[in-house]
């Protein structure tokens, strides 16, 4: 019975590092559209270098026309027409 405690905790730790490889990755596919190259290389990125991914596409600077130099960091909310 003290063999399930640990391999508990385990599963405990490998589902938040899960949820943190996927966090990032969801993050840096997101910055990386908002910073006009697309979802793919953010995505790559995020997988593969997990949290640093994310501090990769927040240094990598913005294209001329993309929505990060248009709109600014965060996204304008879209107002609910009538």
């Amino acid at each position: 019975m003290s063999l399930a405690i640990p391999i508990a905790l385990l599963g405990v730790k490998a589902l938040w590092l899960t949820y943190i490889w996927l966090g990032s990755a969801i993050l840096a596919s997101w910055l990386s559209k908002r910073k006009g190259y697309g979802e793919k290389p953010g995505l790559a990125s995020g997988l593969l270098l997990t949290a640093l991914g994310v501090i990769v596409w927040l240094i990598v600077p913005a294209k001329k026309e993309s929505a990060w130099k248009r709109e600014g960091i965060f996204p304008r909310r879209k107002r609910a027409t009538r």
